[in-house]
């Protein structure tokens, strides 16, 4: 495969996060110390600038709120017109220094994706721990109070579901459905969509798996549901991911795994190796078996199902 013109910028500004999931890609966690710094931000900001083609501004961690440079990529990338995607776990707005962290994404109209992996208190403590489901229906009710979530406010709300255990999500529709009834008639919360995301076998989800004996068949779910429609709506053909130290990767999931972008020299990948992102354009996209994971049944990429 190869990129097509990069249009989303996705930013892992580091791994330290206020939980530590069961399912966690990034094996993210309160005691992990990296962190991008403000020199790797503003070289990040400079090539977007340099880089007009880039529509979306996808800021994920960890907790990306949590590093002190994250309001400076908000305000500077919104400065320009992108569209900006806070991917919160939704505890992190009552976080000490945090309490203002609502209010500032509305005024900055950032679009919020939100982690909430069930709708019921037992599927999402099991995997994101204890009093984790009361706090994130606080927060998702202090987002509705500033009206993310309310048709026409343009303040986006989207939750994200990944299952449980190792198996395949649900269909994304049919799911989402669920979801806005349950969260509708139990708290009075709402929401625009919902993205079903699938279990990568990759770090923490995947050192589960094999612990109890489980990776081999969940590999073998993954391949014996390759759809072939999928690839072309992959989020690797129009994305380019930037890592907390400024490599770049083909994808967030690439970066954990430590895979090399495609088409860079090997040795000179990092955001001080380019002059814009346009120049990743038509690159060979770096794959391996984990990439299964996207392309099994509807699909999986960071916008949910892709069919």
């Amino acid at each position: 495969m190869t990129r097509a013109p990069v249009t989303t910028l996705q930013i892992n500004v580091g791994k330290r996060c206020n939980q530590a999931c069961h399912h966690c890609h990034v094996e993210a966690g309160p005691k992990r110390p990296e962190m991008m710094s403000a020199e790797t931000a503003e070289r990040v900001l400079e090539l977007l600038a340099a880089s007009p083609e880039i529509k979306t501004v996808d800021i994920t961690g960890g907790a990306p709120e949590l590093n002190p440079n994250f309001r400076t990529l908000v305000r500077r990338s919104r400065a320009r017109g992108v569209r900006v995607i806070d991917r919160c776990n939704l505890t992190v707005l009552f976080e000490p220094g945090q309490g203002d962290l609502a209010q500032f994404l509305a005024s900055e109209g950032v679009a919020v994706t939100a982690s909430l992996p069930c709708y019921t208190a037992e599927n999402v403590e099991s995997q994101r721990g204890l009093g984790v489901f009361d706090k994130s229906i606080e927060a998702l009710a202090e987002l509705n109070r500033l009206g993310y979530g309310e048709l026409g406010s343009g303040l986006e709300l989207d939750l994200v579901y990944n299952p449980v255990g190792a198996f395949l999500p649900p269909p994304q529709a049919k799911l989402e459905a669920d979801y806005k009834r349950e969260l509708g008639d139990r708290f009075g919360l709402r929401f625009n969509r919902l993205l079903t995301i699938t279990n990568m076998p990759i770090s923490r989800f995947a050192h589960m798996l094999e612990r109890e004996g489980r990776h081999e068949a969940y590999m073998s779910t993954l391949v014996n549901h390759f759809n072939p429609a999928t690839v072309d709506g992959l989020m690797c053909r129009h994305l380019v991911s930037v890592g907390y130290d400024g490599a770049l990767y083909d994808c967030d999931f690439n970066q954990m795994l430590e895979i090399e972008i495609g088409g860079l020299e090997p040795g000179r990948n990092t955001i001080a190796d380019i002059e814009s992102f346009a120049d990743l354009a038509g690159a060979p996209i770096a794959t391996d078996s984990h990439c299964f994971g996207c392309t099994a049944g509807a699909g999986s990429s960071c916008g949910g199902a892709l069919g």
